[in-house]
């Protein structure tokens, strides 16, 4: 430390550098301007080379035969049909949840009616998912477990009647899934219902 009001001499703050020999002074010095150099090279090249497309790039055009393009519901077709679907059940007093699932069993929206029991939410999204995998309605697939018992095994299924595929060109689309009414059957023909609305 040096006392107070002292005035240092420059060549005595650096006295390392003093030991040091004059080669080995000069190189160093060598090394950090070529350091600095390269790094101001490459921050000017980075700055002013614009970034090179990544190599895996898909190049997206209609003759592309990489892609695939799918049809999907939109959010206010799907309410419509969910809404149709809760409103047949109304007309017949019966309290149920309505389910609408994209082509990838994705949960589009749920509308759970009033007084719908709590396992119908659940069923109705199991039900729309198991009729758009199939893309037929839950009531002809739950005859089909009698020759294919393990199919009720596929995780995240359920095969008892109402539910129905939405179709373009008989392709699914979507799915419908009701549950809540005594009988599947009624689960069914409101989720037809929501079909048959977005016809109209």
């Amino acid at each position: 430390m040096t006392e107070p009001n002292t005035l240092v001499h420059p060549a005595e703050e650096f006295t390392p550098m003093k030991k040091l020999s004059l080669r080995t002074r000069v190189l160093t010095g060598a090394v950090v301007v070529a350091l600095g150099a390269g790094t101001f090279g490459a921050m000017s090249a980075s700055a002013s080379t614009p970034a090179a497309a990544p190599a895996a790039a898909v190049k997206a055009d209609a003759a592309n035969r990489n892609l695939q393009q799918t049809t999907h519901l939109t959010l206010a077709a799907a309410t419509k049909a969910a809404q149709a679907a809760l409103d047949a059940a109304k007309k017949e007093n019966q309290r149920v949840s309505v389910a609408v699932v994209d082509r990838n069993g994705n949960t589009v929206l749920t509308l759970r009616g009033d007084g719908a029991g709590p396992q119908a939410y659940e069923s109705a999204v199991k039900k729309a998912y198991t009729a758009v995998s199939w893309n037929a309605p839950t009531s002809e697939l739950a005859q089909r477990l009698t020759n294919a018992p393990t199919l009720k095994d596929i995780p995240g299924t359920l095969f008892l009647a109402g539910g129905a595929p939405v179709q373009v060109k008989g392709a699914p689309i979507a799915g419908i899934g009701v549950a809540g009414a005594p009988s599947g059957d009624l689960d069914e023909k409101f989720a037809q219902a929501g079909v048959a609305s977005l016809t109209k």
